[in-house]
């Protein structure tokens, strides 16, 4: 009666005691959630590489007062290219800790949110240059903003609210999207883009996420950098918190 099924990917885990960890976990049904991997420490233990981070199992929990405990876990995912090269695994860290950040009170939209992390992990880990994987970590921020309704504002100005066209604009993180030159004058924004840059990610934006269009072929690693940026300073924002993982990918990045 107690026992609950469900699909999962590990995102953290802590020491509990010498012989079981807490693990945290987004699950397709119920958002984030935590279980409890009892002697996963000990070598024979069978839940094993199951509850290595950033890996997506099927999962048997039972229902407790405080802590949910993991009775078993199949595979469903092990992502195992990612752990082969430190871009991916940083990057993929990276997503991971966007989802802690923003899953808390996201039930409602968990088999989305859910779908979105295991495509971008998966793309992620099959990616065969660095520009590909920040391609897919570019759809993921922005349709993470989109389902937890900060969308970013691509089409018009957010002060004069006409269309902005072939011409560069101004990107504000704190406004959410585009400034006019315009209406620039009086805001002051620095961070300038080029048209061309948002029609980049409004393509990210507006197509399916296993969706490869022109853009994502004519894209370079440097377009793909300068967009990340700039849409990880607006989930910082909506947040109210830095990824551990962007100093490491600034210094792979120098």
């Amino acid at each position: 009666m107690n026992n609950y099924v469900t699909e999962a990917i590990n995102l953290k885990s802590y020491n509990l005691n010498d012989a079981d960890k807490i693990i945290v976990m987004y699950s397709k049904e119920n958002g984030l959630i935590k279980g409890v991997a009892k002697g996963i420490k000990k070598p024979k233990s069978k839940l094993g590489a199951r509850m290595d981070l950033l890996v997506a199992n099927s999962l048997q929990l039972l229902k407790g007062r405080s802590m949910d405990t993991i009775i078993q876990a199949q595979t469903v995912n092990h992502f195992r290219k990612t752990r082969e090269n430190i871009d991916k695994l940083i990057l993929s860290s990276y997503i991971s800790e966007v989802i802690m950040n923003f899953g808390e009170g996201s039930e409602s939209a968990s088999k989305e949110i859910y779908n979105l992390l295991y495509k971008a992990l998966n793309r992620i880990s099959n990616a065969t240059e660095k520009k590909d994987m920040l391609i897919a970590v570019i759809k993921f921020q922005l349709k993470i903003l989109l389902i937890m309704g900060f969308c970013v504002e691509l089409d018009t100005c957010l002060c004069c609210r006409e269309q902005v066209l072939d011409e560069d604009m101004y990107f504000s993180s704190t406004m959410g999207g585009i400034i006019c030159k315009e209406c620039n004058e009086h805001l002051g924004v620095k961070l300038k883009m080029h048209h061309k840059i948002r029609d980049f990610l409004q393509a990210m934006l507006q197509f399916d996420f296993d969706f490869e269009s022109d853009y994502d072929k004519k894209a370079t690693e440097k377009i793909c950098q300068v967009c990340f940026d700039l849409l990880d300073g607006y989930i910082k924002i909506h947040t109210n918190k830095s990824q551990k993982s962007i100093k490491l990918i600034r210094e792979i990045t120098v």
